[in-house]
């Protein structure tokens, strides 16, 4: 350290890697965002994030569980039901995204954000 400045190891930046890896693969930000708008079941995520296939929503929800952020709960009954909820880290993560949800607004074209490669099923 010099001046109280703290310098910026490889460790430091493998950390911000992982996290921005994270959240910017496909869908992975939408899914933590509907989440933390109030998305329990599958179908809730399903109508929430629109154009979402099954077969990467149920990938998605995976990664997160695995990663700690959403955490997933069988509930034994006939049939049997499942239910997604942010962790308290998802809930961190998704409060640090906030402000780069509002520079996205404020910043990234419409022609940018809705482009052809965001208007088919994946």
């Amino acid at each position: 350290m010099t001046d109280g400045i703290k310098h910026i190891d490889e460790r430091d930046c493998h950390h911000i890697q992982c996290v921005v890896e994270l959240v910017g693969q496909r869908w992975t930000g939408a899914v933590l965002l509907a989440a933390a708008r109030g998305a329990r079941r599958f179908t809730e995520y399903r109508t929430m994030v629109v154009g979402i296939s099954d077969r990467l929503l149920t990938q998605r929800l995976k990664e997160l569980e695995a990663g700690d952020l959403i955490e997933r709960t069988v509930i034994p009954t006939t049939p049997v039901q499942i239910r997604y909820e942010l962790t308290p880290v998802g809930h961190e993560l998704v409060t640090a995204l906030g402000p780069v949800m509002d520079f996205a607004v404020r910043h990234v074209p419409r022609a940018v954000s809705e482009g052809p490669s965001n208007n088919h099923r994946t």
